[in-house]
């Protein structure tokens, strides 16, 4: 049975990396009229354009945070100057086309994903929600209570609290502490009028650019955003957020009653583009698969134990160690015993093997949809270079034991720890740190 799963993820990856889908050649860079233009053609009927807006955090201040997001949402969602919210919805039902933004600590992003055949009509709506947005007070209200809402209930969850806990323990006094979908507090204060003037003044050729995927010419692209996106402003140059580092070894204790205890450990990692980066993350995989191991299967102290590379702080990913338990102490200590063994005796190369396929294959087919491979693209290109999408075939093909082993000593080193429950069930002594 094992030798048939591996088969079957062998079969699976070369199958995703063999397919025009993935190719390499069909991804180019394009410098249209001053805009920035990355168009990845692929014989998929759907299409999704999305635009990004450098600078996330850093473009708001602490009483800002929220108002990006907040702005662009209406601007997507709230209706434009030629068709209401209730029309503008109608038609995009009618057509399949979605529209959606969200924010992150970096960038920002407008998107539209449509059929291939109504590309037209979809890019046009996009395009008078994005110049010609109606900004109405009415529906601004409405989008307002909701991310109030949703803010207060990510204030109430355990596992979001545990990460604003980590972050602002970590980022504190930078952009990266800034939350770009708001807090209540901040929302609250957000008017109208600071929407409208904030949004007025936010987009720009300089400040933007724009990922295309999907089954469209080059030349009928072109043509779209000639008479649209290419007449944004200039504008600005985006800021690069402030950031800091996990220098020294701490604990944050939070005492909560609650069913469980959270704990998460917070490490340097390496930017993604760079030599380093798609090594971490291999490493970090493994990592991950040994503590389902030892903390779940062998052990039962966790449900849902992980290690992750996270990568939506670009200027300064971080490396986290997460369980929820109901034995911390002993929790505690397993985690770092294992990063203290493979820091002794390294990965395997059996391990090596078997993650170069399953690592291959999750990429590919979690980068299957238009949307998925536009997300991707932008994020690499905000990471330093987009070409990073098509080139982590080969990056993962060629990793070597030696090369991991040195990268994942490099990084592992000082922990920090954030710890959400029963404040009697640890002491500060038990949040462990990695031997040198």
């Amino acid at each position: 049975m094992k030798n048939i799963l591996s088969f079957s993820a062998t079969l699976c990856c070369l199958i995703l990396v063999s397919s025009p889908i993935f190719a390499q050649n069909t991804t180019k860079e394009i410098n249209f009229e001053g805009l920035k233009i990355i168009y990845k053609k692929t014989p998929k009927q759907v299409i999704t354009a999305s635009l990004f807006v450098k600078g996330g955090t850093a473009n708001i201040t602490d009483a800002q945070q929220g108002l990006e997001v907040m702005a662009l949402n209406l601007a997507l969602d709230g209706g434009t100057k030629k068709m209401n919210k209730d029309d503008f919805a109608a038609k995009a039902d009618k057509l399949g086309t979605s529209f959606a933004a969200s924010g992150s600590a970096d960038y920002s992003t407008m998107t539209m994903t449509c059929l291939k055949e109504n590309f037209g009509p979809s890019w046009e709506m996009f395009n008078n929600a994005i110049f010609e947005p109606a900004m109405d007070e009415s529906e601004f209200k409405v989008l307002k209570d909701q991310m109030i809402a949703q803010a207060k209930q990510r204030e109430s969850d355990p596992d979001t609290y545990l990460r604003k806990m980590a972050t602002e323990a970590l980022f504190g006094g930078t952009d990266y502490a800034k939350i770009p979908e708001g807090t209540p507090a901040t929302l609250e204060t957000i008017t109208i009028a600071d929407v409208k003037n904030y949004y007025q003044n936010l987009l720009g050729k300089k400040k933007c650019y724009l990922v295309v995927v999907g089954n469209i010419e080059e030349k009928d692209l072109l043509q779209n955003v000639k008479n649209s996106l290419a007449k944004l402003p200039a504008g600005q140059l985006a800021k690069t957020p402030t950031f800091k580092s996990v220098t020294t070894a701490d604990a944050i204790i939070k005492d909560r009653t609650l069913a469980t205890n959270y704990i998460l450990g917070t490490m340097n990692a390496p930017k993604y583009n760079s030599v380093d980066g798609p090594l971490f993350d291999f490493a970090i995989r493994i990592l991950y698969d040994r503590y389902f191991v030892e903390l779940r299967t062998k052990r039962s102290l966790s449900y849902a134990p992980a290690a992750s590379y996270s990568k939506r702080t670009i200027q300064q990913p971080v490396a986290n160690l997460y369980i929820t338990t109901i034995d911390p102490k002993q929790s505690l200590l397993v985690m770092t015993d294992i990063i203290n063994s493979i820091k002794k005796d390294g990965f395997t190369e059996k391990e090596v093997k078997d993650k170069k396929k399953s690592f291959l294959t999750r990429y590919y087919m979690t980068n299957e949809s238009s949307a998925a491979q536009a997300s991707q693209l932008g994020f690499c290109e905000a990471s330093g270079n987009w070409k990073l999408f098509d080139e982590i075939n080969t990056k993962i093909s060629l990793v070597k034991l030696a090369d991991l082993n040195k990268a994942f000593n490099k990084y592992m080193t000082v922990i920090d720890w954030a710890y959400l429950g029963k404040q009697d069930q640890v002491a500060k002594e038990d949040f462990k740190q990695l031997a040198k």
